[in-house]
């Protein structure tokens, strides 16, 4: 079996005769904790959009798990085995949390309509099996006492972690995280980095993370990806990207690295950028 997971070569969206992305490449292997950053407007969340079908690439060619997905749409995309959370939380607000999680599981349910109109022995049995994978999710992610509360009431902080532990119900092998932490004080921040390192472990996820926050990208992610204008400018180690003449200069501010770390992983960062 290939490492690779995820191949993303020369790549471009046009809108009219706008290029939102303009030729990208990225490759991502299994089990890689990835971030994806640049300036607001750089492209990222529409780079996200392509992997997960929402748009279709003008041109290049996207393949997950050696699979072409160009043309694939988004429940083929998750049933493949990706699955997102979004810049702009996207739940069920008037669903519990619990049935928020419950409706994802229902993505891998082999259970048809007839049957479950009918509530035979597998329908049952299926709800089970949906009702166990949405309460451990929810006891992963920490929602275990707001698992009957609606989640449109849910505060902020907690509603990002609905989000993930969705996204978790559908099974993924690559997990796509669009801005996270946005939102989050900075005790929740520090509390999701260990929690993206644990279900990471713990799933056997790959993860690809687009965060503005950069010591939480710098601190947990092993190879990063910069994003200018619809162009990928540079791809390597935190430690390298930090360093990055271009990178400083389109996004980080030429006075990141004069600024003391308070990450402990060695990397010298802005909390806000």
């Amino acid at each position: 079996m290939t490492t690779r997971l995820l191949e993303v070569k020369h790549v471009t969206k046009r809108f009219g005769g706008l290029a939102a992305v303009s030729s990208i490449n990225m490759a991502i292997d299994r089990g890689e904790l990835v971030g994806l950053i640049g300036p607001n407007g750089a492209g990222k969340t529409t780079v996200f959009n392509l992997l997960t079908g929402v748009y279709v690439p003008t041109e290049g060619t996207i393949h997950f798990d050696g699979r072409l997905m160009n043309r694939c749409k988004p429940y083929q995309i998750v049933r493949a085995g990706m699955a997102r959370t979004f810049q702009n939380i996207r739940l069920f607000r008037q669903l519990t949390a619990r049935d928020n999680v419950k409706v994802a599981a229902q993505l891998r349910c082999r259970c048809g309509l007839i049957s479950s109109l009918c509530r035979t022995p597998r329908s049952l049995a299926n709800d089970r099996q949906v009702n166990q994978i949405a309460d451990e999710l929810l006891d992963v992610m920490n929602l275990q006492d707001v698992a009957d509360a609606r989640a449109g009431d849910l505060a902020y902080g907690l509603q990002r972690r609905l989000e993930i532990a969705r996204a978790l119900a559908t099974r993924p092998r690559l997990l796509l995280l669009d801005e996270p932490a946005a939102g989050m004080n900075p005790q929740e921040k520090v509390d999701l980095m260990a929690l993206i390192q644990k279900i990471r472990r713990d799933f056997d996820l790959t993860v690809l993370l687009i965060e503005h926050d950069m010591k939480l990208v710098m601190g947990i992610c092993e190879r990063i990806y910069v994003l200018d204008y619809g162009q990928i400018i540079a791809e390597g180690a935190p430690s390298r990207i930090r360093r990055d003449p271009r990178v400083i200069k389109a996004y980080l501010g030429e006075e990141y690295g004069d600024v003391e770390s308070d990450t402990g992983t060695g990397f010298s960062v802005r909390t806000e950028v």
